[in-house]
């Protein structure tokens, strides 16, 4: 993903450069902008010395999303979203409480929560292309942890 985003940023520059109307100059100093941004946080994540997931018998900690208590948690459950030919899959926790969550949410978290909303999810979803395992695997981990976890399969 970061080489993706480093090729749009040079892409957003060579529009820069080149120019010739004021809607390849817009398209690219938003594409430098935003494909910047996302490199960032990119570079940002393979520097970190930070696990993406952990999983313990008290709960989940994301690290975008933050800590969970199992007790928190509703359901657990894979969503899959569509846009044309490619999906995306998540895995979602439904929040017995999400109101309390977004409260103590990371401020990215809670700026795209009514984004999530609109399409259908709640606050706390997590890519499964960020993480190492399956998302399976890590329902699995889940229910090792909490036996109790309510899990929602596809």
């Amino acid at each position: 993903m970061l080489a993706g985003s480093l090729v749009f940023v040079a892409l957003g520059i060579v529009f820069l450069v080149a120019h010739s109307t004021v809607k390849m100059t817009v398209t690219g100093a938003l594409a430098v902008l935003f494909f910047g941004f996302c490199s960032v946080l990119f570079i940002q994540r393979l520097l970190r010395d930070r696990p993406e997931l952990v999983l313990d018998d008290a709960g989940v900690d994301h690290v975008r999303l933050g800590r969970f208590g199992w007790d928190e948690i509703a359901v657990v459950r894979i969503r899959e979203q569509r846009v044309r030919n490619t999906s995306q899959r998540f895995i979602e926790l439904v929040l017995h409480d999400p109101d309390a969550y977004l409260a103590r949410a990371p401020e990215l978290v809670r700026r795209t929560a009514s984004m999530n909303a609109r399409l259908g999810f709640g606050p706390a979803s997590m890519a499964v292309n960020t993480l190492p395992v399956r998302p399976e695997a890590v329902l699995d981990a889940m229910r090792r942890h909490c036996p109790g976890l309510a899990v929602q399969q596809p």
